[in-house]
């Protein structure tokens, strides 16, 4: 019996750490994305979001100069 779950064991450690994943582990990543970029990504849509929250407050409290267009208008 103890022969049997030592194989079963190692069996199962072998199929991880060779046959499953790949050499280079990196948690918290996608299969599109590593998870530097993935951060990167949230990082700059977090930014974004909290610029034109920003943007949203000063014209609200009319801080900005009266115009027709925004600072996020793009030609």
């Amino acid at each position: 019996m103890r022969k049997i779950i030592i194989g079963g064991l190692l069996l199962v450690g072998t199929a991880i750490a060779g046959g499953c994943t790949t050499p280079p582990i990196d948690f918290g990543s996608t299969p599109a994305y590593s998870s530097n970029e993935r951060g990167r990504m949230i990082w700059r849509n977090w930014n974004a979001e909290g610029a034109q929250m920003v943007d949203d407050v000063d014209s609200a409290l009319l801080l900005r100069p009266q115009s027709r267009l925004t600072i996020w208008h793009v030609r």
